[in-house]
């Protein structure tokens, strides 16, 4: 089953608004089993909607729609809808009712503004909106390429882009849907869930799909290419690998496919028997499984392990238990972190030795080994991690130029410290890289591989 997305919005279009709503709509449709085969962001505008649309629906069996939805003039998604499948504006009841009752909760009065959001395309079905008024519209089973007879031919040809559009496979025409949603995200993603998914599953014999999540630290996203290549060659033509580079960070991602959703257990088992020989080349690079990031991975490690963590950092700036903090459940293990960005504070806050800093100066080994260490014992905790560098885009010396970090990672039994080369003037690359290697070397040190 094959699905696009449209995200509608101007503040999307130009940058204002980040478009968060794609990538979560686009995992949780492949963690039912369906295929998003493209994505679209347009702006509040008839016709770019009107286009995007014609589009999409002539090559998905899907297009979920998002955006536009709301009771000012800007919001044009439902008029656009109404006039694509050749259908007329009506007042729904059970989207009414649901205004009302939000309305009420909230102690405001129903304005006629705000009652225009019950209303919605005659040809559509309502599915209901428990956390919002704008209402969420299932379009289906209709013949959307044949408007009074002629909707197919509508400005030429559509229904027939390039002499096909509405019978692709020869039986497009009348059996694909569009379901437009809310754009507000946890609006949207409550109606995935809860209506959408489920619709759809019934409505599509939707074949099984099952990723796995490999995580490399250590190689760079070629080499490591290089290094696998006769295991990757070698895969069942039903898997297929990609690579999701990000800084310090390869994402292995194997995405397994079958024709069924009965078909789910033996692709488990059928990737787990591929993973033996991936692990006998890339071993010692493969830092984890299943998790999007190495935060979530640390995050998981810790609670599973029932210890607990505190961060002293300089050069990251917080970032590490800023990413660690954003997972639920982090106060199971996280009792702390100093971002001791001064020397002062490195000092009066960690303990580390003034003779320390005048000898070598904030970034070297012997002060990232006092950060760490002074931060673990004055928080009491089973482990800790410390960074110190130059992230740039200047400060940097001919001894130390921007790119040099240090990064320690200590338990009650010993301390780790690494150098690291970036050799580049990002501030945020370096930064990123500083945190996904101080994951790294965290989750080795916990293996007992440091």
């Amino acid at each position: 089953m094959n699905v696009s997305i449209i995200n509608i919005g101007d503040e999307l279009l130009i940058g204002q608004v980040v478009n968060t709503n794609a990538a979560a709509m686009s995992k949780m449709l492949l963690a039912a089993g369906m295929n998003v085969i493209e994505t679209m962001v347009v702006g509040d505008e008839r016709d770019a909607i009107m286009s995007a649309i014609r589009r999409q629906m002539g090559h998905s069996d899907a297009v979920l729609v998002t955006g536009g939805l709301g009771p000012t003039k800007d919001d044009v998604t439902k008029k656009v809808l109404c006039e694509f499948f050749g259908s007329r504006m009506v007042e729904n009841e059970m989207a009414l009712q649901n205004v009302k009752r939000l309305f009420e909760s909230r102690g405001y009065e129903l304005t006629p503004v705000n009652r225009q959001q019950a209303w919605v395309p005659e040809c559509c079905e309502v599915l209901n909106n428990d956390l919002g008024t704008a209402p969420c519209m299932w379009f289906g089973n209709g013949e959307w390429g044949t408007e009074n007879g002629e909707r197919g031919t509508e400005r030429g040809e559509r229904g027939t882009e390039n002499g096909e559009r509405g019978t692709e496979n020869g039986e497009r025409r009348g059996e694909n849907v569009l379901v437009s949603l809310p754009g507000v995200p946890f609006e949207m993603e409550w109606l995935m869930r809860n209506r959408v998914i489920p619709k759809l599953k019934e409505h599509f014999k939707v074949g099984a799909i099952i990723t796995k999540n490999i995580l490399v630290q250590g190689i760079g996203e070629s080499f490591l290419s290089d290094l696998i290549e006769p295991w990757e060659l070698a895969l069942p033509e039903n898997i297929k690998l990609a690579y999701l580079p990000s800084a310090g960070l390869t994402k292995l991602r194997l995405t397994a496919v079958a024709g069924t959703m009965q078909d789910e257990p033996a692709l488990h088992e059928q990737v787990a028997s591929l993973l033996p020989g991936l692990y006998s080349i890339a071993g010692k690079y493969i830092v984890g499984e299943d998790c999007e990031t190495l935060a979530e991975l640390v995050h998981k490690r810790l609670i599973d392990m029932d210890k607990t963590l505190a961060t002293a950092e300089s050069c990251t700036g917080g970032s590490i238990a800023s990413h660690l903090t954003a997972h639920a459940g982090a106060s199971h293990y996280f009792k702390g972190g100093v971002v001791a960005y001064s020397n002062e504070v490195k000092e009066a806050q960690l303990g580390v030795r003034h003779e320390t800093l005048v000898a070598h100066g904030a970034v070297s080994e012997e002060t990232v080994r006092e950060m760490v260490e002074g931060v673990r014992k004055r928080m009491d905790t089973d482990y800790a991690i410390a960074t110190t560098g130059v992230a740039g885009p200047d400060g940097g010396t001919p001894e130390k130029p921007v790119g040099t970090v240090w990064i320690a990672v200590a338990s009650r039994e010993k301390t780790v410290a690494k150098l690291l080369q970036f050799g580049g003037n990002r501030r945020q690359q370096n930064i990123d890289r500083s945190v996904n290697q101080a994951y790294a070397m965290l989750m080795r040190m916990m293996r007992n591989e440091e």
